[in-house]
């Protein structure tokens, strides 16, 4: 018999963490779980106390247990010169220079022509 948690087979857990964080919530899930028999006067293991069903209530919290992402906060700091040396603006610059090409080279083309016939 099952407690209905559902589990995608496809998906993969790509690190150590992500897995003892997926884990961790599992586990925090199962503890706060209530498992009510199906037949009232039969119990079968795995099924919660008569205490716990006593004081069970409905959860209307559309989240039940919320991720918590861990927020790492930097301060501002001056814009160094490795900073502009960085590789995404070396490649942001490079793919303007392909874009533009065309139009840069028509327009120096023009200028010249406009040169010459002055």
């Amino acid at each position: 018999r099952t407690i209905g948690i559902s589990v995608d087979h496809r998906r993969k857990n790509r690190s150590v963490e992500g897995m003892a964080v997926n884990t961790d919530r599992l586990k925090l899930y199962k503890s706060k779980l209530i498992v009510f028999p199906k037949k009232k006067n039969k119990t079968k293991k795995g099924d919660s106390e008569a205490a716990e069903l006593a004081k069970a209530s409905q959860n209307e919290c559309k989240t039940i247990l919320p991720i918590k992402a861990a927020v790492v906060k930097s301060k501002a700091r001056k814009i160094t010169e490795e900073d502009k040396k960085s590789s995404f603006l070396k490649a942001r610059h490079l793919r303007a220079d392909v874009k533009y090409a065309g139009a840069r080279e028509k327009r120096i083309k023009e200028k010249a022509e406009q040169d010459a016939l002055l």
